[in-house]
Parts: C-alpha cells; sequence; structure tokens
C-alpha cells in the first residue's frame, strides 16, 4: 500500500506561481513513477506532467509545457510541480498518483493505483 498526501494549493493570481508537493508513504520501495493530474468542474480528469521515480525523467502534457516543471526528492518520498505563469483555465483540483508499473500510457489516469485526496488550485484573472 502507498499512501499519497497533496499539498501547495490556493489562490493565485493569472501570472502567478505556486508549487504543490505529494509526500508519499507506505511500500514506497514499489514506485515506479509519479504523476499528476487534474480536473475542473464539469471537465474530464486530465493528465498534467509525471516523472519516472528512480531515473528522473519527466513527462508533460502540451497545455503545460514550458510553465510546469515536475521534480522528485525520492530521500523525502516526496513528488513536486513548480507550477509557473498560472491562468485561469488551470484551476482545478489537483491530484497525485502513484504507479507500480511502467506504462507507456502513463497519461491514462488507469495506469496509476493511489491516488491522494487532491488539492484545490484557483487562478484569478
Amino acid at each position: 500500500q502507498v499512501q499519497l498526501v497533496e499539498s501547495g494549493g490556493g489562490l493565485v493570481q493569472a501570472g502567478g506561481s505556486l508549487r504543490l508537493s505529494c509526500a508519499a508513504s507506505g511500500q514506497t520501495s514499489d514506485i515506479v513513477y509519479m504523476g499528476w493530474f487534474r480536473q475542473a468542474p464539469g471537465k474530464e480528469r486530465e493528465f498534467v506532467s509525471a516523472i519516472r521515480w528512480n531515473l528522473d525523467i519527466p513527462m508533460y502534457a502540451d497545455s503545460v509545457k514550458g510553465r510546469f516543471t515536475i521534480s522528485r526528492d525520492t530521500a523525502k518520498n516526496t513528488a513536486y510541480l513548480q507550477m509557473n505563469t498560472l491562468v485561469p483555465e488551470d484551476t482545478a483540483v489537483y491530484y497525485c498518483a502513484a504507479a507500480l508499473y511502467w506504462s507507456s500510457s502513463y497519461f491514462n489516469s488507469g495506469a496509476y493505483k493511489y491516488w491522494g485526496q487532491g488539492t484545490q488550485v484557483t487562478v484569478s484573472s
């Protein structure tokens, strides 16, 4: 079992920045990659970014490439999502997730076994 707890969400003006954290506990040695997804009201959950846990290889959705940076600290079992140049369209609940097996479908929520409770990000115009 892996438990995930997100933090760092909040209200920010357009153009601002936020850094989300996702602290993992439990069987963290089983984590192969971690991802960030988001879900806006009335919309499907969408992939934002992922990182290969041991290889430190990042992956991004086109909508956030160049603005968001994913990283991880394996000693702290924590993943981060640095979000810069935020726009109102980034407003959503952000979830982190952990996968125990590599999949080329890392952008698919079905590839992840464990999920955090989510943290709200609101970007005002």
